[in-house]
């Protein structure tokens, strides 16, 4: 009978945060010499919104594990690593991150910009959107909800979106952290379930 490897989740830029290429799909990467959480090894998590808070770049790929050395709550750290799939997850982290902000919108009388960018995703709004976030809240004294929700739409405008998508999140986390975890984990499914993984 064969064994069934537990399914992790990890994000990178277009390298390794060390500089190597991203190894091909189906390639072990074995780490040499001591494994340390934070410090060295290979990392990856088990829910992909806990991977989210460690992202450099927008490649998130599902990986499984072997020779586990230690686990926290949201990550662990093993000496190999093997990528089973991966997506580019450039739009999904933007369309979670605009959802985040909208989730929490109505708390702030938002600019016409800011809304129709997070309704709609049209990139050519998203500069001015950001613009106008900054002014409202330059503008206005905030309360604490309406800080989370200017904070939630600034992050959604971020260029980088595994950045934005994260930030977002949080900015948004007193109001809808465990929903905003479980529409990430659906999103994540459903675009890998795409590509056959």
């Amino acid at each position: 009978m064969r064994e069934t490897m537990k399914t992790y989740y990890h994000f990178t830029g277009d390298k390794l945060r060390d500089g190597r290429p991203i190894p091909a799909v189906g390639e072990w990467l074995n780490h040499e010499g001591q494994i340390e959480m934070c410090v060295s090894g290979l990392h990856a998590s088990a829910h992909p919104f806990d991977a989210l808070k460690y992202a450099p770049g927008n490649l998130l790929h599902k990986v499984i594990l072997k020779d586990i050395v230690e686990k926290q709550d949201d990550k662990v750290v093993a000496r190999s690593r093997k990528i089973v799939a991966t997506i580019d997850a450039t739009e999904l982290l933007r369309r979670f991150a605009r959802q985040q902000a909208l989730s929490v919108v109505h708390l702030w009388d938002a600019p016409p910009v800011v809304k129709e960018y997070l309704e709609t995703g049209n990139e050519e709004l998203r500069a001015a959107a950001w613009n106008a976030a900054g002014d409202a809240v330059r503008a206005a004294a905030w309360d604490a909800a309406g800080d989370a929700a200017w904070a939630a739409v600034r992050a959604a405008a971020r260029d980088a979106a595994w950045a934005a998508a994260w930030d977002a999140a949080w900015a948004a986390a007193w109001v809808v952290w465990d929903a905003a975890r479980e529409q990430f984990s659906t999103a994540v499914d459903e675009a890998f379930a795409k590509v056959g993984a």
